[in-house]
């Protein structure tokens, strides 16, 4: 072996390395303490924040694994529920879609107005005003705003939150607003088994609840909504036929009865002929009337068949404690870090 692989084969003297830091025991006491008080000090200037869970899921569709059998069940085992429901249905819509519809600003949109309460009693208005007049900042980002704005003013936004805000042209304050909601509110879906669980973070214990409730609500009504269009439509078609129909009838039916009532002794075989054909019309009438009926009922069946049905796994709870920031287990993990930073830089030093 060579002189230099002897070198690089040497094994690490712990005794030296402990002894060298031993003798700079002046600065570490220093060092960490402060890093630990000043970390502390910095995540006391962050707000607190509170976490809270909803976890839902979807009836399977009769259409989509049913129609793949054994394959699709393999398919969704192995987390390909989205392939093996698309090979059994034309629907385009899948729960792993539902993270993008809720960062989307229409949903968004929805959001704002929900009426909102603090768990304190303090704060009761929407949560578009609750969001840009009620969060808690850190003193830097205060300070931030503070510089931004007086460099470059934006004009008083005016929005209350009582009707749906338009997403066509929102302003640069609305923005942020849009932008920090999607931070707060997550969804994620698990492929094997398409639960759907909704987070939301918020400074307000009782008000994440609320919007956690809230989001899953809508994006309930939101599948609802899609996965009944077309049938909802066609209900709605066959609802405006059959009224239009029973009208008709309705109007034939009070012709012929007026017609025969006034021609009652009457035996011309003009008045008898003219009453057979009002009496036809009118059957004829309520043929159509019945008809469209049955068409109306089968098309109220499959809106019914098509509104799918959710079951919820764990419901919208008022979180009693804090989810972050963990000001003591940040603290001291940046100790621990200025710990190694300080020795490694001590033994280079030393080594050169």
């Amino acid at each position: 072996m060579t002189e230099e692989n002897v070198k690089q084969a040497a094994p690490i003297d712990f005794a030296k390395i402990g002894k060298t830091l031993w003798a700079k025991r002046k600065l570490f006491f220093c060092v960490l303490p402060a890093t630990l008080i000043i970390t502390y000090l910095i995540t006391v200037c962050v707000p607190r924040y509170y976490k809270c869970s909803v976890s839902l899921t979807q009836e399977a569709s009769s259409s989509s694994l049913g129609s793949l059998g054994s394959l699709g069940s393999l398919a969704s085992s192995m987390g390909l529920g989205s392939l093996a429901k698309m090979g059994g249905s034309s629907d385009a819509f899948y729960a792993e879609i539902y993270p993008n519809i809720i960062k989307s600003n229409d949903f968004i949109a929805k959001l704002m107005t929900v009426r909102v309460k603090s768990q304190k009693g303090d704060i009761d208005t929407s949560y578009y005003v609750y969001l840009r007049d009620h969060q808690k900042h850190a003193w830097w980002d205060i300070v931030k705003g503070y510089i931004v704005e007086k460099i470059n003013p934006t004009p008083k936004d005016g929005y209350q939150g009582t009707d749906k805000i338009s997403v066509f042209n929102l302003t640069e304050s609305q923005s942020k607003l849009f932008q920090s909601v999607q931070s707060k509110v997550l969804c994620d879906v698990d492929k094997k088994t398409d639960v759907v669980t909704i987070i939301v973070k918020d400074q307000d214990p009782l008000i994440c609840a609320t919007m956690a409730n809230e989001t899953c609500k809508k994006l309930q009504e939101f599948i609802i909504e899609y996965r009944t269009n077309k049938a909802r439509v066609d209900y709605e078609y066959y609802k405006k036929l059959c009224t239009e129909a029973k009208e008709k009838y309705e109007r034939a039916r009070r012709t012929y009865g007026s017609y025969s009532d006034a021609n009652m002794d009457v035996v011309l075989e003009s008045f008898k002929s003219k009453e057979e054909d009002l009496e036809n019309e009118m059957q004829l009438r309520y043929n159509i009337y019945s008809t469209l009926n049955t068409q109306m009922q089968m098309a109220q069946a499959k809106l019914q068949e098509a509104t799918p049905a959710f079951t919820m796994i764990q419901s919208a709870t008022v979180p009693y404690k804090p989810a972050g920031p963990k000001r003591l287990i940040i603290s001291i993990a940046m100790t621990i870090l200025a710990f190694f930073v300080l020795s490694g830089v001590i033994l280079f030093k030393e080594r050169n």
